[in-house]
């Protein structure tokens, strides 16, 4: 690790610190958006069960900020895109068949959905946070926010072209970072408040070992895989030391993607009623599919299990990885190439996907499990779950982008020597 380190400093990587600077700098200027309130808005709007993605905002929702919406309106559009692709429009399962070209036609109409769906979103909170407001102020904040997720995206592409990690990813993770500071000071208030008690510090210091304990748990459940050997027609095993062939499948191979996905699904409902401003609507949402209900979390952790499953077969497709196999002249001991092959990847998978499944389940429903037994906790203090989870993973996935870098650079260097 300190290696690593030690390496981005070197002189030969001065591009690769110029990455490093221009994803930080970008992310700067996205938290410097969630200070910038919308014209004619009051500002520390009361959330209730829009928390979640306030919290993944940055509190730019709470702010009424130009980044309000944040990127969820495309995640919202990726979801409904990648539905489409499983059999039920032709065109978009023909483009999802055709590669390269394919993909950037989808990548195009998932944007064009995600800024419709933006302004859409837009003029729901604007209807229903904006008192007495007129049908020109309205479409002023809805605009206004649009062209602030349009910005964040585009930011995001510019991460992802110029700078280190995943671009909306990193948008998303930058966001629940900036409100993890002010959470740790609300816990403190919460379980210890203005009179300093022994019990009171022994129990923060138990939230505290318990949120480090979560974060390695998530990073050594990021890290399993399970690994099927693979012997090649063209070679042998029988020489001494070696190197064995194997197909790795992580435990979660959708990796950060269901919680993301949940999260936003989960949200529709308190921004439908929201922005009808029905006093019963708003009461029955609050009661039976808030997050703080029992039906809201389990209808949330189905949510996770399901597109859980879903991602995976996106991901990973056995039967075109049981073909490039076959091509290569690869096997897996004792069992046949073609259809036992595939039928042999499924269940694997499936065995994973439900370890990998509950496992994020469980992980996301933990604060309010924790909350049950610390009822003085405010609402924006979570132990571990949704957000936890996107940082870690989100963390992971750039080391490991950073880390390859660092080894091409390394063999380059060689061959020039």
């Amino acid at each position: 690790m300190f290696a690593k380190i030690k390496q981005i400093f070197d002189p030969e990587n001065k591009d690769l610190r110029k990455k490093i600077w221009f994803t930080l700098f970008a992310l700067f200027i996205f938290k410097l958006g969630t200070a910038i309130v919308v014209p004619g808005v009051s500002q520390n709007l009361n959330m209730g069960f829009l928390e979640l993605l306030n919290i993944m905002g940055g509190g730019a929702m709470q702010n009424f900020s130009i980044f309000a919406l944040g990127v969820m309106p495309y995640i919202t559009a990726q979801i409904v895109v990648q539905l489409l692709q499983m059999d039920i429009v032709p065109y978009f399962t023909e483009l999802s068949k055709q590669g390269q070209t394919g993909r950037n036609q989808l990548n195009k109409i998932t944007r064009i959905l995600g800024i419709a769906m933006a302004f859409i979103q837009g003029y729901m909170f604007s209807f229903a946070f904006i008192q007495n407001g007129t049908v020109t102020e309205y479409l002023t904040a809805s605009l206004v926010m649009t062209a602030g997720t349009s910005f964040l995206l585009w930011i995001g592409d510019q991460i992802t072209k110029k700078g280190l990690g995943n671009g909306i990813s990193m948008i998303i993770m930058a966001g629940i970072l900036a409100s993890i500071p002010s959470m740790f000071v609300q816990a403190w208030n919460g379980l210890v408040g203005s009179s300093i008690t022994f019990l009171g510090v022994l129990t923060y210091a138990f939230f505290v070992l318990m949120y480090l304990l979560i974060a390695f748990g998530i990073l050594y459940f990021n890290l399993a895989e399970r690994r099927i050997p693979v012997q090649y027609a063209n070679k042998t095993n029988n020489v001494y030391g070696s190197k064995k062939s194997y197909l790795p499948f992580k435990l979660n191979p959708a990796g950060v993607a269901p919680v993301i996905f949940a999260s936003a699904l989960i949200s529709v409902p308190a921004l439908i009623a929201q922005f009808s401003k029905n006093e019963s609507m708003m009461l029955f949402v609050n009661k039976w599919l808030s997050l703080n209900s029992l039906t809201g979390m389990i209808l949330f952790l189905v949510f996770i299990i399901g597109f859980t499953y879903f991602y995976m077969y996106v991901v990973i497709k056995p039967k075109e990885m049981a073909e490039d196999l076959q091509k290569s002249g690869g096997y897996i001991p004792g069992i046949r190439p073609g259809e036992e092959t595939i039928t042999y990847v499924r269940r694997v998978l499936n065995r994973i996907t439900v370890v990998g499944s509950l496992f994020l389940a469980v992980i996301s429903a933990l604060p309010y499990v924790f909350k049950m037994f610390f009822t003085n906790l405010p609402t924006s203090v979570s132990l571990g779950g949704t957000g936890l989870i996107i940082v870690v993973g989100v963390v992971l996935e750039s080391y490991k982008q950073l880390e390859s870098n660092l080894i091409s650079r390394s063999y380059r260097l060689r061959g020039r020597k």
